[in-house]
């Protein structure tokens, strides 16, 4: 007996190997470039089956992808469904409409971390005052007995002390004299680090939560700032440099630094889509290849 590996046929026409996610990221791309407008019929599900060569089942579960980004409404086997109007959208999910400032935008996402049993959170950043202050709300609401994960990861990496930062660094372009901007930024890298470790360590002895939380030195100054949530969730922002005079001391100095907390904060998540998903889980090998290979441990001690 032959068995053929042909794909089986839809309405005469051969059935493709595309996924529900593939056709959604089709369909959702043709709403976002106004191709299907606000307020617009969808094609049936019949229709959509057959121009892309998929089985029904395949383009319901797209629709509800789509529905469940709120880009289409009125989803149902009865009737086509509608694309959502922009008001719609704004509405129903508010935090997503653009990206925000991270002090904005890492709190909720950070808190939201929390519901799950195992809390799991890698950061890439300069200096970890973000994710020291995003970390403050959950931690709250653990020792109010709201919340209670049971067990805590939390990974970072962060500049090493021994390399000559690219920012914040004088504008002259030489290191100020007793190389004063780099022991404020050291100063404040070993202040958040420790802050942020005794917060999570003491999750331990009050709650007895299984917590563990490593720092790895990089080798580099890295131009962006990255946080990785419980497996599914990214947060990528670009450190945007701007000239500005800092007190340290009794002396004014004018350098180039980067304000972290303002940078905007991208979100990718797995499951929307295919680009999501993707940068998802290039971003977790990234990560994973500089915390097992070029990376060192790093002691938080003293300036």
């Amino acid at each position: 007996m032959v068995v053929s590996t042909e794909p089986a046929s839809v309405n005469g026409r051969k059935r493709s190997q595309r996924s529900h996610r593939e056709v959604a990221d089709v369909l959702r791309d043709r709403i976002r470039s106004g191709a299907l407008r606000p307020g617009q019929r969808m094609p049936t599900q019949a229709e959509l089956a057959d121009e892309f060569g998929v089985e029904r089942g395949a383009v319901r579960e797209a629709l509800r992808v789509l529905h469940r980004e709120h880009l289409l409404s009125n989803v149902s086997k009865g009737s086509p469904a509608t694309v959502a109007e922009a008001s719609e959208r704004a509405a129903a999910d508010p935090g997503e409409t653009r990206p925000q400032p991270t002090m904005v935008g890492l709190a909720p996402r950070i808190a939201a971390a929390f519901d799950v049993p195992h809390v799991e959170i890698d950061a890439l950043c300069l200096t970890s005052i973000s994710l020291t202050m995003a970390i403050g709300e959950p931690l709250r609401q653990i020792h109010a007995g709201r919340r209670k994960p049971a067990k805590v990861d939390v990974r970072v990496l962060l500049p090493s002390r021994d390399i000559d930062l690219a920012f914040p660094a004088p504008v002259d372009g030489g290191d100020d004299e007793g190389g004063q901007v780099h022991r404020r930024w050291l100063d404040q890298r070993n202040a958040q680090g420790q802050v942020l470790r005794h917060n999570l360590l003491a999750l331990r002895s009050s709650h007895g939560i299984d917590v563990s939380v490593q720092f790895r030195a990089l080798p580099f100054t890295p131009p962006v700032k990255l946080y990785l949530i419980n497996g599914s969730e990214a947060l990528f922002a670009y450190y945007t440099l701007a000239k500005r005079d800092e007190e340290i001391g009794e002396e004014s100095l004018e350098m180039y630094d980067a304000q972290g907390t303002q940078s905007m904060l991208f979100p990718f998540k797995e499951g929307d889509g295919l680009r999501d998903t993707t940068f998802v889980e290039q971003s977790h090998l990234w990560f994973n290849a500089l915390w097992n290979t070029i990376s060192r441990d790093l002691e938080l001690a003293a300036g």
